[in-house]
């Protein structure tokens, strides 16, 4: 048999497509998800386009306002024609606030308008009371992509922020500073950065979602910040006052004084300023998009921001993504397809039930929890029988009655602000989906303990009527108990069936589960993968989830009368064939909670026995891994 195989399963499947996949110019990487990623996004700039040549084909409803907003995104003579010339209000406001008295005088509507402040509010479900919304407090991002990247030994901290800078200057010169302005702006704004680093947590230690959940009384929250008035800003966002807010990060909060100085007020100032001018730049002139992706473009690899026609279409995709996602979802998923995927997803919940059933290491006790929180599982497939009611409101203002596009961007975002902060108090819609049915990917919600597969994942190589059922278990299958093992990974584990943080392990069995985890960590971790290593805590939900995908995919497979074992194994590593740039990769390690897709295809299958039997891998080759090192969990 292929030694190749027996070596490096992933490259066995993936090599031919490895050495002739191309990674698009404006793209960091290339494979199996982002191949479909750029197939709907053709088949969806061609409806765009036809749409707006012939504004009979725009179907009824809040489409013809989408094409609006694309018209007005597509339109670069104008934009060029107009420059910086929309956000000039938005900076001036900015520029003219003389201290925090000033900027308390507009603070309500400031965040209405999406201007940024050094910390966010949101409205989102208590996690221990989920049927109820409340307010969550969050720190500011910082420049770099984490934390660890201001280490002085990080390679690649300094030259980052050098990139960041140098555009920072560029953009604001083009906005009309000169140098010597544009440069006191830029060092003001990332001396304010500095300040922010010490008290935020790293990509690994907000792995674990459950730390976000630290309530603080009114009175407490108001007093993080004694020169902002918090009090009368929160009781005109959410029309109430509230007995606690949600501090997502405390350590930032405790020290958020310390920052909001009159010394650093300036350093503030600057740091807004240059928050909003770079925010609005891939809505601006086509000199000023091209120069404001400059620093996302070294942190990624890609040589090119994306074609002129195709930024226009993310713009309009981006803000209206549910509206497009449901014409998507109506138009192109058909109904075989939804029955044969709710097929696949009850089959499987059918045997994680079995398989908690015969756990070997749960208590009845815990196994009976589980398995409750199991049946109460929300399944949704392939697109929303509605979409959230803010978008009734997105009327565009088209360019024939004197709309632009950042006019109508800000409005849409006031809109989508307002909405948010009105669900306060209110109970929580368990069905409104929280991504667009034109998105490939699937998710588990664990506040809602529901799990949800976009109608744009359902295709080849995940799923497809002509492919063998094996290969759609080890495609679409494994991403479906994917999602479901993501209620009983490190985090879902600690949320109940109605999603509630919560507690119903046995002290014993959750003991085990953290020694199991424990294990999934240290598989991972260390291994040298891009120039760097791969962070095992950063990941381990992930990893779990995808343990608990291939052994429960492949279970099911076994049910069926055409079962294929090298079907299953040949789409599990085929789903994950990704091309990527270095650097690129490289961010993905320090901030992404998910393993490089090589290493999620080959290191899940070294813990399945039956890709040894039926390869017959042994000790000495490469996928080989001893019976007593390999992790099962679920």
């Amino acid at each position: 048999m292929n030694n190749l195989l027996k070596d490096d399963f992933y490259e066995y499947v993936n090599g031919d497509w490895m050495k002739t996949a191309v990674i698009p110019a404006d793209k960091p990487a290339t494979g199996g998800f982002q191949d479909l990623v750029d197939g709907i996004d053709k088949l969806l700039q061609t409806e765009f386009k036809d749409m707006l040549a012939d504004e009979s084909k725009i179907p009824q409803g809040k489409m013809k306002d989408v094409i609006a907003y694309y018209e007005l995104a597509k339109d670069y003579k104008t934009r060029d024609e107009l420059g910086a010339e929309p956000i000039q209000p938005l900076l001036s406001r900015i520029r003219g606030l003389k201290d925090y008295e000033d900027l308390n005088q507009q603070l309500t509507n400031w965040v209405l308008e999406g201007l940024p402040l050094p910390f966010s509010l949101n409205v989102d479900q208590d996690m221990k009371n989920t049927q109820q919304n409340v307010l969550f407090a969050y720190p500011a991002d910082t420049i770099l992509p984490d934390k660890t990247y201001y280490a002085k030994e990080h390679p690649q901290g300094a030259k980052l922020l050098e990139v960041f800078a140098a555009m920072t200057i560029a953009v604001l010169e083009k906005m009309g500073h000169n140098q010597k302005e544009a440069q006191e702006i830029t060092e003001d704004a990332l001396a304010f950065d500095r300040l922010i680093v010490p008290h935020v947590r790293s990509s690994e230690e907000n792995a674990d979602y459950s730390k976000n959940y630290n309530p603080r009384s009114f009175t407490e929250f108001c007093a993080y910040a004694p020169v902002l008035d918090l009090k009368e800003l929160v009781e005109n966002l959410i029309k109430t006052t509230p007995e606690t807010i949600i501090v997502t990060e405390p350590d930032y909060f405790d020290a958020l004084n310390t920052l909001l100085t009159e010394e650093n007020f300036s350093l503030l100032q600057n740091w807004l300023y240059i928050q909003t001018a770079l925010g609005y730049t891939n809505l601006l002139s086509e000199e000023l998009r091209q120069l404001g992706g400059t620093y996302s473009r070294q942190l990624s690899g890609a040589p090119s921001a994306m074609p002129q026609e195709k930024a226009a279409f993310y713009l309009a995709n981006g803000r209206f993504s549910q509206v497009v996602g449901r014409f998507y979802g109506t138009k192109y998923f058909g109904e075989k397809a939804k029955q044969d995927v709710e097929h696949m997803v009850h089959t499987m919940i059918g045997i994680y039930q079995d398989r908690l059933e015969k756990n070997d290491w749960l208590s009845k006790e815990t196994s009976a929890k589980a398995i409750t929180k199991l049946n109460k599982l929300g399944v949704q497939v392939g697109y929303p029988e509605t979409i959230p009611a803010f978008y009734e409101k997105f009327d565009t203002t088209p360019k024939n009655a004197g709309g632009t596009l950042v006019e109508n961007s800000r409005k849409f975002s006031r809109i989508v602000r307002e909405d948010n902060f009105s669900r306060y108090g209110k109970s929580a819609d368990r069905n409104e989906w929280e991504m667009s049915a034109a998105t490939v990917n699937a998710y588990y919600h664990p506040f809602k303990n529901i799990i949800v597969f976009p109608a744009a994942i359902l295709q080849a190589p995940f799923y497809s009527l002509e492919q063998s059922t094996s290969a759609n278990y080890g495609g679409i299958g494994a991403v479906i108990a994917h999602e479901i093992s993501h209620a009983f990974d490190n985090n879902g584990a600690k949320f109940d069936e109605y999603g509630n943080m919560n507690n119903w392990w046995t002290d014993t069995d959750l003991a085990h589960f953290e020694t199991l985890s424990a294990q999934m960590i240290a598989e991972f971790d260390g291994i040298a993968f891009a120039g760097g290593t791969v962070n095992g805590t950063l990941t381990v939900s992930e990893n779990i989830a995808d343990a608990g995908g291939v052994s429960c995919a492949l279970a099911a497979a076994k049910k069926e009368a055409d079962v294929a074992f090298e079907d299953f194994f040949v789409n599990w590593a085929k789903i994950w064939r990704t091309k990527a740039r270095e650097q690129y990769q490289q961010l993905l390690l320090a901030i992404d909670v998910h393993a490089p897709a090589k290493l999620r295809a080959n290191i899940q299958l070294q813990n399945v026995p039956e890709f040894f039997e039926t390869y017959g891998i042994k000790e000495g080759d490469g996928m080989y891994k001893a019976p007593e090192k390999r992790v099962h969990i679920w």
